[in-house]
């Protein structure tokens, strides 16, 4: 993992890269913001630095894989272009019990995703434990509100 001077993890993926430079560039800064505390988290789960983090496109958004955990995929809302969110695997607990514990932090659509307005302070407290509980979903999904 490098860090670009701009205190950044770059972005070694070429085709992650280029969906990055087609957002327009105040939403590409609020996704690269989300990206850069998805890697930061990453980097403090003990299973996730050990088996590494992969980043790759999917469903044409940035997607961030590990062996342990369920894929977090970035992106615009196509619906409304003022909104981008953090989509999560819709067939896990994920969203749901995030829906339990943050009702009041964050924006939910059905079983699959955060969104967030333009303007949205991040909660990155609470985002950064949703996020624990992704990438190491497949270690928790049998416990009750995943562990939380």
């Amino acid at each position: 993992m490098r860090i670009n001077t701009s205190g950044m993890i770059e972005i070694n993926n070429s085709q992650v890269a280029e969906i990055f430079a087609e957002y327009p560039e105040l939403m590409r800064e609020k996704i690269l913001f989300l990206r850069q505390i998805i890697f930061e988290t990453a980097a403090e789960i003990e299973d996730v630095v050990a088996d590494g983090l992969e980043e790759v496109l999917k469903w044409e958004n940035p997607s961030y894989l590990t062996e342990k955990g369920s894929t977090i995929r970035l992106g615009l809302r196509k619906s409304n272009p003022k909104q981008y969110a953090m989509y999560f695997h819709c067939g896990t607990k994920l969203v749901d019990t995030f829906r339990n514990l943050y009702r009041d932090q964050f924006i939910f659509e059905g079983n699959r995703a955060i969104f967030f307005n333009e303007n949205d302070k991040v909660p990155i407290k609470e985002l950064k434990h949703c996020i624990v509980l992704a990438l190491t979903y497949h270690k928790i999904k049998t416990l009750p509100m995943l562990g939380a």
